[in-house]
C-alpha cells in the first residue's frame, strides 16, 4: 500500500499553525439549555427564566462520550471482535448556586415528582417527566464579528433525548470556606444523544426534537 510522504517542510511549526482552524475549539466556551417538566418550577420562577439562567449559571458540563460495545466469539483460539450494543454514560454538570436557590429548587421538585420524598407516589409516564436537554460548544468570534455585532459562533450542539436527574449533589457547608460561592452537581440520565452541527443539524439522520425551535441553533 502506497501513501503519501510529507516533505520536510509539511513537519514545521509553520505547518501546524495552518492546520489549527480558527485557534481550535476551548473547554471554557459552552452554554446548556435545560427544561424542566410541568410542576417542576418554583413559584416564583418560569421555565424560560429558568432556561435563561442555567446557560450562566451551569459551569462545568461535557459533550457526550460514544460508546459501543465489543462481543468477542472465540475462534480456534483466536476472537472474532463483532459490534455489541451502544451504551450512554450518565451526563454531569455543575451549577453555581445563586441565593435564591431557584435552579437547585428546580432539580429538587422535578425528582420529587417522579419519586415523593413523602412516599413511593410518582409520575409513572415517562413522557411526563422526561425533557430533551442541550450542550452546545461555543466559538470565538473574529474581529469582524465583533466589529459588527454577529452573535457568537456555535461550533457543535449535542441533544441529550429524555432527559431526568438522578442525583443532586450534596452543598457542604463549613466556617473554614471563605472566597467561595456554592455550587453542586447535577447527574442526568438520558435515552441517547443526537450529534447537531453548529447550525442545529443533526448528523446523523435522527427525528427532530421536542426543543422549542427558538433555542435552535
Amino acid at each position: 500500500m502506497s501513501r503519501n510522504n510529507p516533505s520536510t517542510a509539511d513537519r514545521t511549526l509553520d505547518a501546524f499553525k495552518g492546520k489549527l482552524i480558527g485557534g481550535g475549539a476551548r473547554s471554557n466556551l459552552f452554554e446548556c439549555e435545560l427544561y424542566w417538566p410541568s410542576g417542576s418550577s418554583p413559584d416564583n420562577a418560569d421555565d424560560n427564566d429558568l432556561a435563561e439562567r442555567a446557560r450562566f449559571m451551569v459551569k462545568a458540563a461535557s459533550l457526550p462520550a460514544s460508546t459501543i460495545s465489543n462481543i468477542a466469539i472465540p475462534f480456534r483460539g483466536r476472537q472474532l471482535k463483532i459490534a455489541g450494543d451502544r451504551t450512554f454514560e450518565p451526563w454531569s454538570i455543575t451549577v453555581i448556586n445563586d441565593v435564591d436557590f431557584k435552579l437547585r429548587d428546580s432539580f429538587e421538585r422535578w425528582m420529587n415528582l417522579m419519586n415523593k420524598h413523602e412516599d413511593n407516589a410518582g409520575l409513572t409516564n415517562p413522557t411526563s417527566y422526561q425533557k430533551d436537554l442541550v450542550v452546545r460548544q461555543l466559538g470565538r468570534s473574529s474581529m469582524d464579528q465583533h466589529t459588527s455585532g454577529e452573535a457568537i459562533p456555535v461550533l457543535k450542539e449535542y441533544q441529550f433525548r429524555g432527559a431526568f436527574p438522578t442525583t443532586v449533589s450534596s452543598i457542604d457547608l463549613s466556617y473554614e470556606n471563605t472566597d467561595a460561592i456554592e455550587e453542586f452537581t447535577v447527574e442526568l440520565e438520558y435515552q441517547w444523544f443526537d450529534s447537531m452541527t453548529g447550525q442545529g443539524k443533526t448528523i446523523l439522520g435522527s427525528t427532530p426534537s421536542s426543543i422549542p425551535s427558538t433555542v435552535q441553533s
